[in-house]
């Protein structure tokens, strides 16, 4: 009996002591799970990413000379013009305006007086004729008597005035003559319309007569404004011409905020431009002035137009044409040896930065950094850490000093 009990003794204090250590065990203290990242060394950039469109920086607008009437344009986009060689268009004199029936009548009327006038002018053109043919007679008369003693130097030059006057009259009254009947051809001229059998047939004109429009300048056809057969006033834009292939660029319109950032000669990335690899440019020109534009959320935003110079040969962008959409990555800091950390591992700490470093032992340290620059994806750290370290990405805000962590494992 004795044996038995203590065996049963020791059983129990057997079973307290596994009772004991699994509850031990069940309440040990258990590592933190986070996302562990590693500080690695390398070149990085920070860029102002934005879409663009490319343009051809001087391009060339044919517009109408005169009024007249343009014929159908040949050109297609993407001709290849030569200037002052390769003919563009063609023009016509404009043809007259048909005319409503009161006008019709005014014009006729005018006519009417216009005639009346000139057979006025000729009427006193004729009494002209005669007053001088009689001056020069009654001359002729006075200058054999003067010679002959029977009349007097005085009459003689009252006649000889006589016979000027008359002279003048006469011309005046031819000049009356040419004047009434240029009156006339004018209003018959406001007679003329569309049912003027004349007209109509002088109007036949082709092409082969029409007044030529050379290109202004050597490159291709951008765009055609105007290319049915219509009339058009005088400046009327016809077609745009540039030269892609050495005289375009991109157009940028940055925030002001990111504007002040770039400087001229920062280098560009092209990218998503189509092609298989990116191309390279650089800043150019930074507009002055800002506008105000509203975003696609309707939120007002103050941008500043910047011109990106390609610095890659015509070869590599052949098929980019005049206001294609890009998007540039403008390069306002770089450096080739930066300690770079993830931008998820940094929060604020006592006004600056700081990470969590994760020991060799699990266990978490608190490390103030300083910073350099950040693109929003990564940071680089002037100080405080080293190529190869292991920290804490995004950080809980209960993880403190001294937690034990480990690596939480993707499901």
């Amino acid at each position: 009996m004795a044996g038995k009990k203590r065996t049963r003794r020791i059983l129990t204090f057997l079973l307290l002591a596994l009772v004991l250590a699994g509850l031990g065990w069940a309440f040990r203290p258990q590592p933190v799970l986070v996302d562990i990242g590693e500080v690695t060394q390398g070149p990085m950039l920070v860029t102002i990413d934005e879409e663009a469109r490319t343009r051809v920086h001087e391009p060339y607008v044919v517009s109408t000379p005169v009024t007249g009437r343009l014929l159908r344009v040949e050109v297609e986009p993407g001709d290849v013009v030569t200037r002052g060689v390769t003919v563009v268009a063609h023009m016509l004199p404009t043809n007259p305006s048909a005319l409503d029936i009161r006008t019709r009548e005014q014009a006729r009327a005018a006519v009417t007086a216009a005639e009346a006038a000139l057979r006025v002018a000729r009427a006193d053109l004729n009494k002209a004729m005669a007053d001088n043919d009689l001056a020069q007679s009654d001359l002729e008369r006075a200058k054999r008597l003067t010679e002959s003693g029977t009349l007097s130097e005085a009459s003689l030059e009252r006649a000889e005035a006589t016979a000027r006057a008359a002279q003048a009259t006469l011309d005046t009254a031819g000049a009356a003559i040419a004047m009434r009947e240029a009156e006339v051809d004018t209003a018959r001229a406001q007679l003329i319309g569309f049912d003027d059998q004349g007209l109509a047939a002088a109007l036949q004109i082709s092409s082969e007569h029409a007044t030529p429009l050379f290109a202004p300048a050597t490159g291709r056809i951008l765009q055609v404004m105007q290319k049915s057969e219509t009339t058009l006033a005088v400046g009327t834009p016809i077609m745009e011409i540039g030269n892609i292939e050495d005289d375009l660029e991109v157009v940028v319109e940055l925030l002001s905020t990111d504007a002040v950032q770039v400087e001229l000669g920062d280098p560009v990335i092209i990218d998503k431009w189509g092609g298989a690899v990116p191309l390279n440019g650089k800043v150019i020109r930074i507009d002055p002035w800002g506008f105000t534009k509203y975003s696609a959320l309707g939120v007002e935003e103050q941008r500043v137009n910047a011109r990106i110079a390609f610095t890659d040969p015509p070869e590599t962008r052949a098929a980019l044409g005049h206001g294609y959409r890009v998007e540039v990555r403008i390069v306002v800091w770089e450096k080739p040896d930066a300690v770079i950390v993830p931008a998820s591992a940094l929060f604020r700490s006592n006004g600056g930065h700081a990470v969590f470093v994760v020991g060799e032992d699990g266990m978490v340290a608190l490390r103030p950094v300083e910073l350099e620059r950040s693109n929003g994806l990564e940071a680089s750290v002037a100080s405080g850490l080293v190529p190869g370290e292991r920290i804490v990405l995004y950080p809980a805000p209960g993880l403190a000093e001294g937690t034990k962590v480990a690596q939480r494992q993707a499901s």
